[in-house]
């Protein structure tokens, strides 16, 4: 069994979160395809009602909760502006910061609304273009839901959201 150590969401007034873990392909000694294998034992274990996971080789992200919840993580990589484009809504593009944190914020971007689609149910039925962004959410609601940015480590960054279950 890999071990996984589980990162902690917070938001205030928020009392039921989502319970979330990440393993360290390095540390468990585990390839990609082993990475894999141990992320979906860790979701089954869980025995949640709702489970989210992400690759992003060597890291995997689990996400757990009684109601819907996503979650994505992703490398800081170079984006161009074709990628921000594919991604953003109007406000979003206008939003876009100069070059020097330009890549952190479209990863940012995409990893967030990955999480969001994910939490909705089907990731491949939102285009990104018609779906806001939710770091641009007041104190990380909006309705019923709920989105968080994790920490990651270095290089990667990744994004929570969930369906709250507090009244």
């Amino acid at each position: 069994m890999t071990q996984a150590a589980r990162i902690g969401v917070s938001l205030d007034g928020e009392r039921h979160t989502p319970q979330v873990h990440l393993i360290d392909a390095r540390l468990a000694g585990l390839d990609e395809e082993g990475l894999r294998a141990a992320s979906r034992e860790q979701a089954a274990r869980s025995g949640a009602a709702f489970t989210s996971r992400s690759y992003r080789f060597p890291l995997a992200l689990i996400a757990c909760h009684e109601a819907p919840v996503g979650v994505d993580i992703e490398r800081i990589e170079p984006c161009d502006e074709a990628f921000g484009d594919s991604i953003s809504t109007p406000a979003e593009r206008a939003a876009r910061p100069q070059r020097l944190e330009r890549d952190r914020f479209f990863i940012s971007l995409w990893s967030s609304k990955e999480a969001l689609s994910k939490a909705l149910g089907d990731a491949l039925a939102y285009d990104p273009r018609r779906l806001e962004g939710p770091g641009s959410w007041p104190q990380g609601r909006s309705g019923s839901w709920r989105a968080a940015a994790l920490e990651v480590g270095p290089g990667h960054l990744a994004w929570l959201c969930w369906r709250s279950t507090d009244a």
